[in-house]
């Protein structure tokens, strides 16, 4: 009787210890051929969406040549990964019902119109907490933080400091919808996320090491049984797993937690940075903090380089960046623009230049970030990039006007098979179609979401 025939492990099985311990196993032969099927959608490992506010210029922003994302005065400083980038033209934000600044944020993500009146939030989640739920539910997949968000000059003007519908860009993926505000300390983050990486002299740390390193001893009785029913095959994979996590272990008496390629980010000094400065703001802006101004591009790159540590030390696999409000009502000190964006946009008259002058440094940030997720290989010539997808975008379109039709949208990365190095014009559609597709890399099979029952983009993938 060949037991081993009959013998079927599911792919999410764990090894599972005393209490609540367990550790995922890598795909085994004898689990069939469920991996084959689930490598086969190749679904996207993380995601990030990433804010800025105000819209753009459009006629300086679309690319003249489909086949280069980066053929725009306002692209073109990201032309060093246009080869990942796909410019989304001819997407409308029709769910932005609501107050013409709070609806655009609060559909960016969810595709929901505001509910009631000014001052009410969205009636869907945002869909970067709809992945971080699929990822969590998963115990092969799941990791510490759900999600992570962070922000930069956040909370300006009318909204004091505080969380608002002007500011809210996520929501958490339960009944309650609950908004997340971005953390805004990049000191806090640091000795939060990282701080375990470097020596503790408190004996902290200690503790912390000596509870991870028992977790195989709690499992060394159901890997032998485990083992006697696997082919040689199967167990060489086994012992293989087991042998990295035992590495793992090893590393930690040395106080260090992960691989090569995890490691605390180089801490920035911040000092004269204000995080919660929004709390002394005035509603047009009058009151100016230039010290933490003048600090914005320094915090946002430590700020971004801590995000892609946290995915690259699996501490998080879905995040958000926030540069700010919709207001933005903060100067631009290295830029030599004394006033702030909204007076750019509207408040002081549409004023273009000086606005394409702010587009093309926030395009210059976001080739930071995607050139730092591009430097960590996460597996032999894959970068952290080419498994990730990454979303950039605004709450409009048009500054003056609060338009929302040919919103500003871009994706970059590689996942879920995700084809870049162009751009795409879709004419006019919802753009609930993009979150669906978002979500569709993903995994989620889903055909619509939001307010607006429009299917998946077609041509993202290639």
């Amino acid at each position: 009787m060949n037991l081993m025939g009959k013998f079927k492990l599911d792919r999410r099985a764990v090894l599972r210890g005393a209490g609540s311990i367990a550790i995922a196993l890598p795909w085994l032969e004898i689990m069939g051929h469920d991996k084959l099927a689930h490598a086969a959608g190749a679904p996207a490992k993380r995601f990030l969406s990433v804010y800025q506010p105000g819209g753009t210029v459009l006629d300086s922003f679309w690319p003249t040549n489909v086949a280069d994302p980066s053929s725009s005065p306002i692209l073109a400083k990201l032309a060093p990964v246009k080869e990942r980038l796909l410019v989304l033209k001819g997407l409308n934000m029709d769910c932005a019902i609501g107050e013409q600044h709070q609806s655009g944020i609060i559909g960016f993500l969810t595709g929901s119109k505001q509910t009631g009146s000014p001052g009410d939030y969205s009636s869907f989640a945002s869909i970067d907490q709809v992945i971080a739920t699929r990822i969590q539910s998963d115990m092969t997949t799941r990791k510490p933080h759900g999600s992570l968000q962070l922000g930069v000059r956040w909370a300006t003007g009318k909204s004091h400091g505080l969380l608002s519908p002007i500011n809210s860009a996520t929501f958490e993926d339960t009944k309650q919808l609950t908004p997340l505000p971005p953390r805004l300390d990049p000191q806090q983050i640091f000795n939060d996320l990282f701080g375990t990486l470097a020596p503790d002299m408190t004996g902290q740390a200690d503790a912390r090491v000596a509870r991870r390193k028992s977790v195989l001893d709690y499992v060394d009785k159901r890997y032998d049984a485990l083992g006697k029913r696997l082919g040689a095959a199967d167990k060489a994979k086994l012992d293989n797993h087991l042998t990295k996590l035992r590495n793992i272990e090893m590393a930690l008496d040395q106080g260090v937690v992960g691989t090569s390629i995890c490691k605390a980010p180089t801490k920035v000094d911040t000092t004269g940075y204000n995080p919660t400065t929004g709390l002394m703001s005035g509603d047009a802006g009058e009151i100016k903090d230039e010290k933490s101004d003048e600090m914005i591009p320094t915090v946002g790159k430590f700020m971004m380089d801590m995000m892609v540590m946290a995915f690259a030390c699996n501490l998080t696999s879905v995040g958000h960046f926030q540069w700010t409000d919709t207001e933005a009502k903060h100067t631009f000190p290295w830029l030599q623009l004394a006033n702030h964006h909204h007076f750019y946009q509207h408040d002081g008259g549409f004023q273009p230049v000086q606005c394409q002058q702010i587009a093309v440094w926030y395009a210059e940030m976001h080739l930071y970030l995607l050139q730092a997720m591009q430097a960590v290989e996460v597996a032999p010539g894959v970068s952290m990039l080419d498994e990730s997808v990454v979303f950039f975008g605004s709450e409009l379109a048009h500054p003056p006007t609060h338009d929302k039709k040919n919103m500003p949208f871009i994706l970059a990365g590689g996942g879920g098979g995700l084809k870049g190095g162009r751009m795409l014009d879709f004419g006019g559609k919802a753009h609930n179609g993009l979150l669906v597709s978002i979500l569709n890399l993903f995994g989620d099979n889903r055909t619509s979401y939001g307010h607006i029952a429009d299917p998946a983009l077609a041509g993202l993938t290639g």
